[in-house]
Formats: C-alpha cells, sequence, structure tokens
C-alpha cells in the first residue's frame, strides 16, 4: 500500500512500519503490570533520596524559605511564598518523564522492569523509539491512572493491547525476540 505525500490526499493510517511490525507476538498483561510496578518501585526508591537533596539544597544552602517577599503599599499587601510541597510534586513529575523519556530512548524500548520481564516497546511510527515518544508514554502513565485505571484495562479492549498511553505516543509492547 503506497504512502502519499501529497497534500490534500488522504494519508491511509497503517505505515510502512506498523506493516513490518505485522505478526509481532504482543507481550501479556501480567508482564506489563509487573514491569511496570517494578518500574514505579525504582522510581519511588530513588526519588526519594532526590527529593531530601533537594530540600537541603533550597532551605540550608540556599536559605530560601517559605516568605520570599512581602510589601504593602497604599493599594494593599503583595505576598510572593515558595512552596517546598509543590517544587517536590513538579519533581516527581520530572523524575517519572526523564526515567521513562531515557530509558525508552537509550535502551530501545527497555526500562529495567521491561529488562527483567523480556518484554519492549516499539514504536508504530519509526524503527525507533523518539525521546518525544518515549516523554508521550512517561506522560501517558497518568493520563492511563487519571481515568480511575481505565486506561489501563484498554489493554483488554483493543485488538493490539494498547493502553490509552500506547496510543496516545503510538507504541506497542512485544516480547523481547532479542
Amino acid at each position: 500500500m503506497p504512502l502519499y505525500r501529497k497534500a490534500g490526499v488522504f494519508n491511509p493510517h497503517e505505515t510502512h512500519r506498523a506493516l513490518e511490525l505485522g505478526g509481532l507476538p504482543l507481550a501479556p498483561f501480567g508482564r506489563r503490570f509487573a514491569a511496570v510496578a517494578i518500574d514505579f518501585s525504582i522510581l519511588a526508591l530513588t526519588n526519594a533520596p532526590v527529593k531530601l537533596a533537594l530540600q537541603y539544597l533550597i532551605t540550608q544552602k540556599l536559605h530560601i524559605g517559605e516568605d520570599l517577599y512581602h510589601a504593602s503599599n497604599q493599594y494593599g499587601q503583595m505576598k510572593v511564598q515558595f512552596s517546598m510541597d509543590m517544587t517536590l510534586e513538579v519533581l516527581w513529575v520530572l523524575w517519572l518523564v526523564l526515567y521513562f523519556g531515557l530509558f525508552l530512548r537509550f535502551t530501545d524500548g527497555r526500562t529495567p522492569g521491561k529488562i527483567l520481564l523480556r518484554i519492549r516497546v516499539m514504536s508504530l511510527t519509526h524503527d525507533r523509539l523518539s525521546f518525544w515518544q518515549s516523554v508521550e508514554r512517561g506522560l501517558g502513565y497518568g493520563a492511563s491512572a487519571l481515568e480511575g485505571g481505565l486506561g489501563f484495562l484498554q489493554f483488554f479492549l483493543n485488538p493490539n493491547h494498547q493502553c490509552a498511553h500506547d496510543r496516545l505516543a503510538e507504541t506497542i509492547v512485544v516480547r523481547a525476540i532479542r
């Protein structure tokens, strides 16, 4: 099936890459679930020391407290506050995105959990996962969880066993061949 590159002409959904992947064995739900559990355990264990180090740096070395700026004039008061809790929450999201983004990109679709369970993420659009696809998958875990976990259960409804984050990033998860 030819792919058309002209403007105004329908481009069929099936790419050459998707056709190349036809017939690969998809990863079962149990392996995928266990791999995500391992990865999130690693994330949680490594995130705590980083959070503590950041708190120490901000409070002890940079001497940044809750009140950053306070001024008043005839029109009222202005107060700028630093929120350590918000900073740590943002750090958690950045940690998650970097973990999945870097691991999936530079280990050819594998995280430590996926390596242990012999599964791998593959792009439906490129020969290798791009960094952006890897980041989209990391953020997509949040989208899958925000739906009350239904994004993960879409595995059972999709013919290619794609969860919400797989469809968002245009990826599939297969049993590792090598």
